[in-house]
């Protein structure tokens, strides 16, 4: 299990530039609507180490620390004790982001192949949870597009178990208050503004780690 004790923190927080790449065959209206969402949920003069509207305890903040030895750079690993998501480089160092996990049972810790990677995309909630909480999401049963109070958020990574898609997602949320709790329904979340800056760092085909949760935050640095 990955926990803090294998993540030590270095100095400031430093944040590379994503790699560029194409947008596929998005059609050039939907690429400006991107855009001006993106715009719209990243604050203004942003530094992902400083930069804290949303009021998060600032250890949640983007930084980049010292990894443990033997990870394999690209994987992700999400700490769900610590509520940390980290991004290994191939230098030693990894990129920690805070995070939300799931409520309760509903977190599935396991090991997860990134299939699929969407900007800004539309959803859906599975049948177990119309069946679960009717009165809060049978409204949404035919689904919604995406947008900045779409429950996905900016950007979502896609979990596989070999061909399966298992429903659960890393992605952005309209709730930034929620960072360093346990809220979703299976799915961990990021601040909308930091998922972005990640997403083009992570290729299709990485594997996310998802570490078994305990009931109270141990970590405070």
């Amino acid at each position: 299990m990955v926990t803090r004790r294998h993540f030590i923190m270095t100095s400031a927080a430093l944040f590379s530039q994503p790699v560029a790449t194409s947008v596929w065959a998005a059609p050039t209206s939907l690429r400006a609507k991107w855009k001006a969402w993106d715009a719209q949920v990243t604050p203004a003069d942003y530094d992902p180490g400083t930069s804290n509207p949303w009021g998060l305890q600032p250890r949640f903040l983007p930084r980049r620390v010292e990894a443990k030895d033997g990870l394999t750079p690209g994987d992700i690993h999400v700490d769900a004790i610590a509520r940390y998501l980290y991004h290994i480089q191939g230098d030693g160092t990894a990129m920690r982001y805070g995070v939300a996990i799931a409520r309760g049972s509903l977190y599935e810790a396991g090991v997860y192949t990134i299939r699929r990677k969407a900007k800004w995309p539309g959803w859906t909630p599975t049948q177990n949870m119309i069946r679960r909480e009717p009165e809060v999401y049978a409204k949404y049963e035919d689904g919604v597009d995406g947008g900045p109070e779409n429950p996905l958020g900016a950007r979502a990574f896609y979990l596989y178990e070999g061909n399966r898609d298992t429903y659960l997602r890393i992605h952005g949320t309209p709730y930034p208050g929620s960072v360093g709790g346990r809220a979703s329904s299976g799915c961990v979340r990021m601040v909308m503004a930091h998922i972005i800056g990640l997403y083009d760092q992570v290729e299709l085909g990485t594997t996310a780690h998802l570490h078994p949760a305990e009931d109270a935050v141990t970590a405070s640095t």
